[in-house]
């Protein structure tokens, strides 16, 4: 996998590119096998002062001294690629004749790293016919496809977007950096990063929200002004301080989609976790609202038996009272089947309690209202059950004091 990086520091001054030629040809770092000049070049060695000379006297010749003065092009090979420093010798300079066509270009391969290298140190003007060397977005792209081309030719690995080197994905939140630099400093977490401080704003803010303005109005809190408009293509972010991150450098760093389509898509799912979160909810409370509907008709069955009873209804008060006093003796195997009747009610109830605090846990955010309401309930079905108890005892009582009266009416035989 080859990436073709662009250095894009200060290149304007004779001294720079010096320094550029310089490092590039250090002989602790490459070899005059692995060295190269495109173009004219009337020296049979190959050094940093000969090249530099080389390139001002043609700046000169075409009376173009000022402004840029190169350009610097990094060609890397990752680690385990299947690659000597020779074939990338030779992939350097067909490039260079290739993409710096007209150009003088100076070809090095670096091999004091873990992963091969090739510098290309590329004069800005052209010894064909004194134009300028310019590089442009499209012109990146191309370049970047031309390599890809050339990796596939020699069967390389071709880089591919949201992969690693052997083909596994990214993971989300991954650091993902071409800089040195940027890199290290988010491998070592430093902590006055701003870059990173505006990540984690951004992931927390997206946190359960469903709006454009809703997000905005979350950053602000976090300490982070954001300017999100339909003429501008990217978000940029600005600190209190004045620091301005773009969407794009968070999308590329963090391996994270925090484009304009990419918080809207957030934002959509957001909406639809809610309003299935809701629909669960509502569900949970129907059926608790079912179950206590029942409840209340099963409670009005036994209220009417029971308000007949205490009236004494078809009885007198003498009655009634030698019912009760029959009944204490019977009570206990009489009403068996009564608090069995109950039992099942309280497990009932306490089937639906736990079935609705399981739906509840399962929610993606916890409704305070449901909560309150369903502590209401809960309460109220224990103040029923007891009632409900009063009431199937006094019920039995009246049962008996009836099978007794029916006995002491009947003809002796």
């Amino acid at each position: 996998m080859a990436v073709n990086k662009t250095i894009n520091k200060r290149t304007n001054t004779h001294g720079a590119m010096r320094n550029c030629i310089e490092y590039v040809l250090r002989q602790d770092k490459t070899s005059e096998l692995l060295t190269y000049v495109t173009g004219p070049y009337c020296h049979n060695e190959i050094n940093y002062n000969l090249v530099y000379r080389t390139f001002l006297e043609e700046k000169k010749m075409w009376n173009k001294d000022t402004g840029r003065m190169y350009a610097h092009n990094i060609i890397s090979w990752h680690k385990d690629e299947q690659i000597t420093p020779e074939q990338a010798f030779e992939f350097g300079k067909e490039f260079a004749e290739k993409w710096f066509s007209g150009f003088q270009t100076l070809v090095a391969v670096h091999k004091d790293k873990d992963h091969i290298h090739c510098h290309l140190v590329t004069n800005s003007v052209s010894y064909e016919d004194g134009r300028k060397l310019h590089n442009t977005k499209k012109g990146l792209e191309r370049m970047k496809q031309l390599t890809n081309q050339m990796c596939r030719e020699r069967g390389l690995t071709v880089a591919e977007k949201g992969k690693h080197f052997d083909g596994s994905q990214i993971e989300k939140g991954e650091v993902i950096a071409w800089s040195k630099d940027k890199y290290n400093l988010f491998r070592q977490q430093v902590k006055d990063s701003f870059v990173a401080d505006c990540a984690m704003a951004v992931l927390k803010a997206l946190e359960n929200c469903i709006s454009k303005e809703k997000f905005i109005e979350k950053m602000k809190q976090f300490g982070w002004s954001v300017n999100w408009t339909e003429k501008r293509k990217h978000i940029t972010f600005q600190n209190k301080d004045g620091k301005k991150v773009r969407d794009s450098n968070l999308s590329k760093t963090f391996h994270l989609d925090i484009s304009k389509e990419g918080l809207e898509n957030e934002f959509n799912g957001n909406r639809q976790k809610s309003r299935d979160t809701a629909d669960r909810d509502s569900r949970a409370d129907e059926e608790l609202r079912n179950y206590y509907r029942e409840l209340d008709a099963a409670i009005a069955d036994t209220r009417g038996i029971t308000d007949q009873a205490q009236s004494g209804e078809g009885y007198s008060r003498t009655e009634f009272r030698e019912s009760e006093r029959v009944h204490a003796n019977t009570e206990k195997a009489d009403t068996d089947t009564g608090r069995g009747e109950t039992d099942d009610l309280i497990r009932q109830a306490e089937i639906a309690r736990r079935s609705s605090e399981i739906n509840r846990r399962n929610s993606a955010s916890d409704n305070r209202t449901v909560r309150n309401a369903e502590a209401e309930s809960i309460a109220s079905a224990e103040q029923r059950r007891s009632e409900e108890q009063k009431r199937f005892e006094e019920q039995e009582r009246a049962r008996a004091a009836r099978r007794r009266n029916k006995r002491r009416s009947e003809p002796e035989l």
